[in-house]
């Protein structure tokens, strides 16, 4: 009997990071995705053309050269060929751009979950609702909002549509991903985790159709510790289902709460993550990458170069430092202020004539068929951020941390003029990613300016790129993101990592095979 790959629904699915593990794993023989549920426009453009790609490739289909085309030459306008128009029809219909709790769409979700299930054994059910109501940084922006109220937030109760579909449906296990803010967020007074907890283990009884239907344990991917029908929430941990991304290989410190709920039939007891024996570094994934400069915003002198500008600014530096007796700082910054700075600024598609690889995971993101970096773009940065960002990863170079707030920011013209700098609640505003540690958690933040993710060479003075992020995120170099950067920035940073999400359909295998 042949064994077909069990299908996954993927709902608020973003540009498909959950999938993209998921139907990686054994090279696409063990999962594929069935449908992906999207709202945003420019997420359910990449989520399509990357249905479109695993479609042809799983198929082995020749015509998959058009796609290649798309992404190696920017005169190909269009990912499909006449040959394999089909495919994109059929990727429409995989990838589908949809508003879960609107009635219309809900009904198009259900029909194409019908159509889905029909026929077929087990099924998987990912997805992780809107996070930024949970959020600390969301929920510290709410509540200086004079009339925000969170029993009103319809954020906070997205994740029902995700029940429903358990309800409706009753996949054999499902995936929930969410940041960690969830496990402190409340409404009305009562902790909000504790009541997901009850409703999944419980969908039947939580959407108001009595204690019939199916029950799903709820457990922890990284120890023991499970949750079912008829336990107190009190009784666990809620921090034993955060996930440390950087525990188990990632080159990244993300911590992301993640439930697996199994359903009650299913006797098997699932595996757990296992750590990784070292850390994988920001160097490791990213070095590979060509150089690249920024440019200046904002800038009334249209005459300026950008290496001038920058070099002036550190040589500043560097004298305010020497004369405040930080004697090595201000040595670093000459030596940078007079080293030779990368010419280009990237772009949607750059040449990758050098053929360097990734020290780690190069199998992952490398493909022999991409003559092209995708989405290896710098952005620009006012002069006075310039600034900011030069003397942050010297400093970094320096020192192997990153600076904070004014104890650091010392020398003259640092400071920036922002309400909470005297605080301390955004003392660590410009933060570098340091070379030889996993770099901090890629945020959907990195979209509206890049202060939290400098890169660490102090001859590029940047923000990380879009394929940056990626690589720190783990997707393959070929995954190429759609819409306007910011959009671009924001997909990355939504995000589940591929590579953690193929660690976790590893565990879902062993679950259901």
């Amino acid at each position: 009997m042949l064994n077909l790959p069990t299908p996954i629904v993927d709902l608020f699915a973003g540009p498909g990071g959950l999938g993209e593990g998921f139907s990686s794993l054994n090279d696409g023989r063990d999962f594929r995705i069935a449908i992906s549920a999207e709202m945003d426009p420019a997420a359910h453009e990449t989520l399509r053309l990357r249905a479109f790609y695993r479609l042809l490739r799983r198929a082995g289909d020749p015509s998959i050269h058009s796609y290649y085309d798309f992404c190696n030459f920017s005169e190909s306008k269009q990912p499909y060929s006449d040959r394999n128009k089909t495919a994109w029809a059929e990727a429409g219909e995989e990838a589908q751009r949809l508003v879960l709790g609107n009635a219309e769409d809900n009904q198009r979700l259900d029909q194409r979950i019908r159509q889905t299930i029909a026929n077929t054994g087990d099924w998987v059910l990912i997805g992780g609702p809107p996070c930024q109501a949970y959020s600390l940084v969301g929920r510290v922006r709410n509540q200086g909002k004079t009339c925000y109220r969170p029993e009103d937030d319809h954020r906070h109760f997205l994740y029902r549509e995700y029940l429903r579909i358990i309800k409706e449906f009753r996949p054999a296990v499902f995936v929930m991903e969410n940041v960690k803010g969830i496990l402190s967020s409340k409404v009305s007074g009562k902790r909000i985790f504790h009541d997901i907890l009850r409703d999944l283990s419980a969908p039947d009884a939580a959407l108001g159709s009595g204690q019939s239907g199916s029950f799903y344990r709820i457990h922890s991917l990284v120890c023991d510790t499970h949750f079912e029908k008829g336990m107190d929430p009190d009784s666990i941990d809620s921090h034993d289902f955060i996930i440390r991304a950087e525990e188990h290989g990632l080159p990244q410190a993300r911590h992301r709460v993640i439930l697996l709920g199994v359903r009650e039939d299913i006797t098997r007891r699932p595996g757990r993550l296992t750590k990784s024996d070292r850390p994988t570094t920001l160097r490791d994934v990213i070095e590979d990458l060509p150089k690249l400069r920024s440019t200046i915003s904002r800038t009334k002198n249209a005459n300026i170069t950008w290496d001038l500008a920058v070099d002036a600014q550190l040589q500043d530096l560097a004298i305010d430092a020497i004369d405040k007796g930080f004697r090595d700082l201000g040595a670093s910054l000459q030596d940078y202020s007079k080293m030779p700075h990368p010419s280009s600024t990237g772009g949607l598609r750059i040449d990758r004539s050098m053929g360097r690889f990734p020290r780690a995971f190069g199998d992952w993101y490398a493909d022999d068929q991409l003559q092209v970096h995708l989405n290896h773009e710098s952005r620009g940065h006012m002069l006075s951020d310039l600034r900011r960002y030069g003397f942050a990863a010297t400093v970094a170079e320096v020192s192997g941390r990153s600076p904070k707030g004014n104890a650091d920011f010392n020398l003259r013209d640092l400071r920036p003029n922002h309400q909470n700098w005297d605080s301390g609640k955004f003392s660590d505003r410009f933060r570098v990613q340091l070379w030889d540690r996993p770099s901090t958690t890629v945020t959907s933040h990195i979209a509206k300016d890049g202060h939290y993710f400098i890169h660490p060479d102090p001859s590029q003075c940047r923000s990380l790129t879009v394929r940056e992020a990626a690589r720190l995120q783990t997707f393959p170099d070929n995954y190429f993101f759609q819409g306007n950067r910011t959009q671009q920035y924001t997909q990355v940073g939504n995000a589940v990592p591929p590579l953690l999400a193929k660690k976790i359909a590893s565990i879902v295998k062993g679950l259901i095979s």
